[in-house]
């Protein structure tokens, strides 16, 4: 019998997240992210009309999508989908050009370029999944506001909050099929 892939998701819970940035400096930290750029960051959307107005305050990064437009925009492959998942996009830099088109093709904007001229962007921390660990971003909430797992796994706390709560996800009509959720 054929193992199934991990099909890999994070769940912001807007409700909690109170926009103080740790999830953001966990990841400079873990990631050693160049000073200037940043593989996540924190958004405040302000919506409605006085008196009735809504914030969510939320962090945001790359959406690792099923239907990821930087994958199928990059010329050399630098751009891929890691093979023991569904959904975890990964760049190998030695292969990447630096031509930027897995930028263009971004619409969450969620790449950059480093100094040593490769795309680089939030990897959910591939390098501590392989070690068992939780994304740095999720392991330093201090409102536990960002949970990780496998969609996959119908167990998982990912897939549970999903099936609990509202939630929406990014632009959904670009059609990337993201793995980043917000409950509402």
């Amino acid at each position: 019998m054929k193992k199934m892939k991990k099909k890999y998701a994070m769940v912001i819970d807007t409700k909690v997240c109170v926009g103080c940035g740790a999830c953001v400096v966990a990841c400079k930290t873990e990631n050693e992210v160049p000073e200037g750029l940043h593989r996540d960051w924190i958004v405040e959307e302000i919506t409605g009309s006085y008196p009735h107005l809504f914030m969510e305050v939320r962090s945001e990064r790359c959406n690792h999508c099923s239907d990821a437009p930087c994958v199928s925009a990059c010329p050399t492959g630098a751009s891929h989908y890691r093979e023991d998942t569904e959904n975890l996009v990964l760049v190998t830099p030695g292969k990447c050009t630096g031509c930027k088109a897995c930028m263009a093709a971004c619409p969450y904007d969620a790449r950059f370029t480093v100094p040593e001229g490769y795309a680089s962007k939030c990897t959910f921390c591939e390098h501590r999944l392989d070690q068992g660990l939780d994304p740095a971003c999720m392991s330093v909430c201090p409102a536990h506001a960002i949970f990780f797992g496998d969609l996959n796994n119908p167990e998982s706390t990912v897939s549970l909050l999903l099936k609990k709560r509202q939630y929406r996800v990014l632009m959904p009509e670009v059609g990337t099929e993201p793995n980043v959720y917000y409950l509402t």
